[in-house]
């Protein structure tokens, strides 16, 4: 463990960074739906691109249709910092995602309903954050609209659904996609690495460089996603 975890800190210290594009996930027209008690439901998959809804390394974009409020704006793609959105105002608004967890937070805006928090699941009882979880590739969780109530993400049954427009793996420790978290997906991670390819950016900040590294072995020591 401890060569291991040289081998990490001597990456991350002189690996240098390329570009690359990032894995980008798309709603699930199979399974695109979320229910809110009191307005219906919501369609993750009801607006054509380019104003689709996009789930990005660190943020999301695009409108969700709600069936008795019109559209909700999850943000525009195009972050100030260029990393997630900063949520103090109306012009840098937007869904933010958790590289390392996939918890959501930030803001979608309602032309009639106002804004719904993304990070409100938090103060459910029980706690219930809005997530990406990756290991089922479906949100979970719950929203908070300020005056809608909650917006349920956590049905087992009708929920929204992500899909890759990549062969990037779902779970980054099984690198290997054969279903086990073996040496094998380290031997097929550093293959992408030394490469570039977009599937290494395991911390999901657009570029390869040695924090994928230390990234992709956080999961891969924890034995899953």
């Amino acid at each position: 463990m401890r060569l291991l975890s040289s081998i990490v800190l001597l990456a991350a210290a002189t690996a240098a960074a390329t570009s690359a594009a990032k894995a980008q996930l798309t709603v699930d027209p199979a399974n695109a739906f979320a229910w809110q008690e009191n307005v219906g439901w919501f369609n993750f998959g009801g607006a054509a691109s380019p104003n689709d809804v996009q789930f990005q390394s660190s943020f999301a974009q695009g409108f969700v249709w709600g069936e008795n409020i019109g559209w909700i704006n999850l943000g525009d793609g195009s972050p100030a910092n260029g990393f997630q959105y900063a949520n103090v105002n109306g012009t840098d608004f937007g869904v933010n995602i958790n590289p390392i967890n996939g918890n959501l937070a930030g803001y979608g805006w309602s032309e009639n309903t106002g804004w719904i928090n993304f990070a409100g699941g938090a103060l459910a009882t029980p706690a219930n954050p809005a997530r990406l979880d990756l290991s089922t590739s479906r949100l979970r969780g719950f929203a908070w609209g300020e005056n809608i109530g909650w917006l349920n993400l956590d049905n087992a049954t009708r929920f929204v659904g992500v899909i890759t427009n990549s062969n990037c793996p779902a779970c980054p420790a099984d690198f290997d996609q054969d279903g086990g978290v073996t040496g094998g997906d380290i031997a097929a991670f550093f293959t992408d690495f030394e490469a570039g390819l977009p599937c290494a950016d395991t911390d999901q900040d657009g570029g390869i460089t040695g924090g994928d590294i230390a990234a992709f072995f956080v999961v891969f020591e924890a034995g899953g996603c």
